[in-house]
């Protein structure tokens, strides 16, 4: 009877009981319990400082926890280094990818593997693993050479080569087309249909909804609850996350006014060898208009975002290629840009948003100085201060006052708080770029309306985001940039997510995208 029930009911493929992490400042992991079943796709919610990251760090090894226990398959087990992870049959895809530009696919992956290999043979065994589960990698390209979906692809077909029995997922979809997505989440399916246990980590709800069947929710540190997500609304999921409801977006009444950044035939070579150049890039920014530029990482985003701010200043460039308020500006230092009223949230927060190891009030100091902090060359400290308390106040930073380093706060109070100092500038055109990377549901609505009641004020504002959820929440119109050149400008009412995806893979010439080239992309 006994061995009758275990085999109809085999342990959990992954069992967490008790886990506990401290750090010196936080309790990142507190008496979490977590279960997972084989070849069930699990979900793991939770806003910035949820103790997610901490967790999966646990799991694959890399963390060490200070109580609790961790079963694999129904035994005891103590996993001390991601290496005793992948000899378990764990796998994790990071966010962040961990490749050599300059290696070719297969030797990034031979790095990975813990066992012996010639690259011949592995060579074999890629083309044969992405080629069953249509991955379509090349063992022989350099990684330079990939799109940013293909080298997703490298890191999948990496763990898939270890026969990974649970594959950690983190924030898979961030710079994927939609079109992509739909691919990727076919092969999670099959991996789980084949008995392969996936937790996957996302901020995606509509996502998590679609793929997974059971939600783990987390909110300091805790497990606050266990949901099946197809079951669940947007709002009673991010309530479970933060803890309250979140309020819709308001619209405030505006009509866009003169154009206040105006880009020309921008052409600029990349400095990144790496990089993607801008080939003849045009569109025009209103007054109280959210103008939103789609598309994947490393099409020519860096290079656009340095060319606006200054940062870039080619004296081949002319000098009405870029235009703030009616003045060319091609070639005006950043400075001079600011005094134009032009204002720039990076997507990089700790080191061009803000400087890591100085003060709130200094980083306040650093684009904001025209505010009155500086006369006749001295610094006036109280309203340095004062600046600071003031946007930490109007824009619900927490973190421990205007003294606080830059690096202490997570990444979604800092967001907070680089939007709030710009915004505070009372600019004439804003350029924000990734508004909502990396911050959880409460500050991304928070940081929306932000922009919303921005441009209900009049100001122009270019939002460069590869989330495409936002980009259609907050624009008046989309463009989508891919491999340096701009796709047609779309009223946001008049475009769909399909169509901005198949801009995204750079197949546009000026015409609307028809649906048999959509259904082609999908396929």
């Amino acid at each position: 009877m006994g061995d009758a029930t275990f085999t109809s009911n085999p342990p959990p493929r992954l069992s967490l009981s008790g886990i506990s992490k401290q750090y010196p400042a936080v309790k990142a992991n507190d008496d979490v319990t977590l279960i997972v079943a084989p070849g069930e796709i699990h979900a793991v919610l939770g806003e910035n400082g949820a103790g997610k990251s901490t967790l999966m760090k646990i799991i694959y090894g890399a963390v060490r926890p200070d109580q609790g226990e961790i079963r694999w398959g129904g035994e005891l087990v103590e996993i001390s280094s991601p290496a005793a992870a992948r000899k378990l049959g764990i796998g994790m895809v990071f966010q962040h990818f961990s490749l050599f530009e300059t290696l070719t696919v297969g030797e990034n992956i031979a790095l990975a593997l813990d066992d012996k290999f010639d690259l011949k043979t592995l060579a074999k065994r890629i083309r044969e693993v992405s080629a069953d589960y249509g991955l379509d990698v090349d063992p022989q390209r350099h990684v330079h050479s990939l799109t940013v979906g293909e080298r997703q692809r490298v890191e999948i077909v990496r763990c898939l080569l270890q026969n990974p029995r649970l594959l950690i997922m983190d924030e898979p979809t961030s710079v994927l087309t939609p079109q992509a997505v739909k691919k990727l989440f076919t092969v999670l399916r099959r991996l789980a249909s084949e008995g392969c246990s996936i937790l996957y980590i996302s901020h995606k709800l509509d996502e998590i909804q679609a793929l997974c069947e059971t939600a783990t929710v987390m909110r300091g540190g805790r497990v606050t609850g266990n949901v099946d997500p197809r079951k669940e609304t947007h709002a009673s999921l991010a309530q479970l996350m933060v803890g309250h409801s979140l309020p819709g977006y308001t619209r405030r009444a505006h009509t866009p006014g003169d154009a206040r950044l105006v880009v020309k035939n921008l052409s600029v070579a990349s400095p990144d060898p790496f990089g993607t150049s801008l080939e003849n890039v045009s569109f025009e920014v209103k007054a109280g208009e959210i103008f939103g530029i789609a598309g994947v990482s490393g099409n020519g985003q860096a290079e656009l975002l340095a060319s606006l701010s200054g940062e870039i200043r080619d004296r081949h460039v002319a000098a009405d290629a870029v235009s703030i308020c009616g003045k060319p500006a091609a070639r005006l230092s950043a400075g001079a840009r600011r005094s134009l009223g032009f204002a720039f949230v990076p997507e990089e927060r700790l080191g061009r948003g803000a400087v890591p190891a100085m003060s709130l009030a200094e980083n306040g100091l650093l684009t904001a100085h025209r505010e009155s902090m500086v006369k006749g060359g001295w610094i006036n400290a109280k309203a340095v201060r004062a600046f600071a308390d003031r946007c930490i106040q109007s824009f619900d930073v927490r973190c421990g006052g205007n003294t606080a380093l830059a690096q202490s706060l997570s990444g979604g109070n800092l967001q907070k708080f680089i939007v709030g100092r710009e915004i505070l500038q009372e600019p004439k055109v804003l350029v924000v770029a990734q508004p909502t990377w990396g911050v959880d549901v409460g500050a991304a609505a928070f940081i929306r309306q932000q922009l919303l009641d921005l441009a209900a004020r009049g100001v122009a504002i270019l939002v460069i985001s590869e989330e495409l959820e936002e980009l259609f929440d907050i624009c008046d119109r989309l463009a989508v940039l891919a491999r340096g050149k701009l796709s047609p400008v779309r009223a946001t009412g008049d475009t769909n997510a399909e169509e901005i995806g198949l801009f995204m893979a750079g197949l546009f010439d000026g015409k609307r995208a028809e649906p048999a080239a959509i259904d082609s992309i999908n396929k």
